[in-house]
């Protein structure tokens, strides 16, 4: 058994409200609540990106808001996940999915950790910005698909199919960037959850590789511990407590 690790990217549209001013951020009231657009997600290694969007459920041309199938397909999908990865997914993808599970009155889906990489590129560096496509472009990685900007989702809530295509377009690719720049960050991510957990014994916490080198000894104020630096992934870790008889051998 090894750790079922998905990436996933949600698109939602907007709420819609009245205000008095242009400048004023204050909803007067709503007239339309925010509800999902699409995901999109894939198996880390796996080459397939699976896109969900509210045009491939039976019902779509008679209310065009009704996300209830669309959100039911994302419960299953984390609700099988061990490890979720998104960007800016424990601020924004977890907590609007799970609003929207709720809404529905969808239980929690199964327990599962998350590793967030714009929590990891704001932790460990200083970019000129974190965003998705940007650290796409910095790293070399890749980019995001372009755009017509707000006009895409407005298209995609008015029902165009041009619009749809556009977006699960966009939102494959984000998933695919997610990827890559998760792939290169995931070396620094300290907390990453341990993938041995999952039954991939011996190997590195991070990548589950099995590639690994002995690399001296981490030194704590009452501690000394074994440490190991994986030759795939390239992550740093220390291992079990190392008796102080056995650091004068």
């Amino acid at each position: 058994m090894t750790a079922k690790i998905v990436l996933i990217d949600i698109e939602t549209a907007p709420s819609l409200g009245w205000t008095w001013e242009k400048y004023d951020t204050n909803i007067i009231e709503f007239t339309q609540h925010w509800f999902m657009l699409s995901y999109a997600y894939k198996t880390l290694d796996d080459n397939t990106v699976h896109i969900q969007a509210l045009p491939d459920y039976p019902g779509y041309t008679k209310d065009l808001t009704n996300d209830l199938l669309l959100v039911k397909s994302l419960w299953d999908v984390l609700d099988s996940a061990d490890i979720v990865i998104a960007h800016n997914g424990d601020a924004f993808d977890i907590k609007k999915s799970n609003a929207r599970f709720i809404a529905h009155g969808l239980p929690p889906p199964a327990p599962y950790k998350t590793v967030d990489t714009l929590k990891i590129a704001r932790k460990h560096f200083k970019f000129e910005s974190n965003k998705l496509g940007d650290l796409g472009k910095m790293l070399e990685i890749g980019v995001k698909v372009p755009h017509t900007g707000f006009s895409l989702w407005k298209g995609c809530m008015a029902g165009d199919m041009d619009s749809w295509e556009k977006m699960k377009e966009y939102n494959v690719q984000d998933v695919l960037l997610l990827e890559e720049v998760y792939l290169k960050l995931r070396p620094w991510a300290a907390t990453h959850p341990d993938v041995n957990l999952y039954g991939v014994s011996g190997g590195c916490p991070s990548c589950g590789g099995s590639k690994i080198q002995r690399r001296g000894f981490s030194y704590a104020k009452t501690q000394i511990r074994q440490r190991f630096h994986c030759q795939g992934c390239g992550h740093w870790y220390a291992g079990a407590l190392v008796k102080r008889e056995k650091e004068k051998l």
